[in-house]
């Protein structure tokens, strides 16, 4: 395949949402939901689901990024302005921003990734791939597909970025373009980085 037919974009906030909130909802004693012991405790607030989902940027075609900018403290402010102005409990807002990620996922492969190619399997990482819940939502939303641990392929789940990052800087070194406009939206493909030798 060429690199102009790559197609790689972020769906959504992925693990941030739901580590942000294990950290306010715990006074920062928790980093994150063990086996989503918190949100399993809740119930979906499907009517905040459906407000979280509409969201411009889950509608916004690829290439796109998503990151503390759109789903940082300003988006977690409104999630806690809604959720205390319904009175949720937080187990249940938990529940709830654990289901927007397979959700959020789940379109944008119908959206983007199915109308060009057929997905036979996907491939999960990150402190997601950990979480129990939105593990088996992402695997009722994808009969037939099978869904493998990067663990599996030689990358563990926890250490994506650290081998992304190794690579980009392994091209940098070889002074290859590793920017692929299909990706990233930018004009042409470019060296990323600066070497800064001692």
């Amino acid at each position: 395949a060429e690199t102009k037919d790559v197609l790689a974009f972020d769906t959504g906030p992925g693990n941030m949402l739901v580590d942000a909130l294990v950290v306010h909802f715990s006074a920062g004693r928790l980093r994150y939901d063990r086996d989503a012991r918190m949100a399993r405790r809740g119930q979906p607030a499907l009517a905040l689901l459906a407000v979280l989902r509409e969201d411009p940027f889950f509608r916004r075609q690829p290439p796109k990024s998503a990151g503390r900018e759109q789903f940082g403290p300003a988006f977690i402010h409104r999630v806690l302005l809604w959720a205390n102005r319904h009175s949720l409990r937080p187990e249940d807002v938990l529940h709830t921003v654990t289901l927007l990620t397979p959700l959020t996922i789940l379109d944008a492969l119908d959206r983007w990734v199915a109308p060009r190619l057929c997905i036979d399997d996907v491939i999960v990482s990150g402190g997601g791939a950990h979480n129990p819940l939105l593990m088996a939502h992402l695997g009722a939303g994808l009969p037939g597909v099978q869904i493998i641990p990067s663990g599996h392929l030689g990358v563990p789940e926890d250490a994506k970025e650290a081998f992304a990052f190794a690579v980009l800087a392994y091209e940098t070194l070889h002074k290859r373009p590793s920017s692929l406009p299909a990706a990233t939206g930018a004009r042409r493909p470019a060296v990323l980085g600066k070497i800064a030798r001692p």
